[in-house]
């Protein structure tokens, strides 16, 4: 992919088709506690980042387990960012691409997606992955839709925005270790998703 491949799909998930998105993928966030639960069981993190918020339905949930103060979103999207800002307008919000996160190295002690590394062009996955391990203080957490070796899924009429993968592996190449690993099959929130929970290595 070239980097006009990547503009065109920050592009589309900044504009009307990511809009859209987040009219059909509006919740309040109570029903991904358990999801949240059972990380904060297997790991000790006091402040969250979320890459990819959306709306914010896991940021909300997490807020109930952490208080409001202690997590933050970014989004690409500022109709999601929006709506995120009307739920809650406590939640720390900034509008930014995920391979340019304006945070410091290990700002936050857990950084997470849930559906968002499948959608990064692949010319600038890397970048997005090793962002995300940059302001991990320790732990970073990914939900993704999982294959042994790289494929696209034809998306909603797109070509080349949305690759299922093992993230997992794509982290331990980074140097993180998998602690745990859950899949969380097809109901009313989640979506066939493999949730890793990973750790930086000291």
């Amino acid at each position: 992919m070239s980097g006009d491949e990547a503009q065109r799909l920050e592009s589309l998930w900044g504009g009307d088709f990511g809009d859209e998105y987040v009219k059909r993928n509006f919740d309040d966030g109570s029903a991904r506690v358990p999801l949240w639960q059972w990380v904060l069981d297997t790991i000790e993190a006091k402040t969250v980042l979320e890459v990819g918020c959306n709306v914010g339905g896991n940021l909300r949930a997490l807020a109930t387990l952490l208080g409001v103060e202690n997590v933050a979103g970014v989004d690409i999207n500022a109709s999601a960012l929006a709506a995120l800002k009307e739920a809650e307008p406590r939640i720390r919000t900034e509008l930014t691409p995920a391979k340019e996160l304006p945070f410091a190295d290990g700002e936050f002690d857990l950084v997470f997606t849930t559906g968002v590394l499948i959608h990064q062009p692949q010319e600038t996955l890397p970048d997005v992955m090793d962002e995300i391990v940059r302001v991990s203080g320790r732990y970073v957490v990914c939900g993704e839709y999982f294959a042994e070796a790289t494929e696209e899924v034809h998306y909603r009429g797109h070509e080349g925005a949305l690759f299922r993968a093992d993230f997992g592996a794509l982290y331990a190449e980074r140097g993180l270790k998998e602690l745990d690993r859950k899949f969380f099959p097809q109901d009313a929130v989640w979506d066939d998703l493999t949730v890793w929970i990973l750790e930086k290595s000291a």
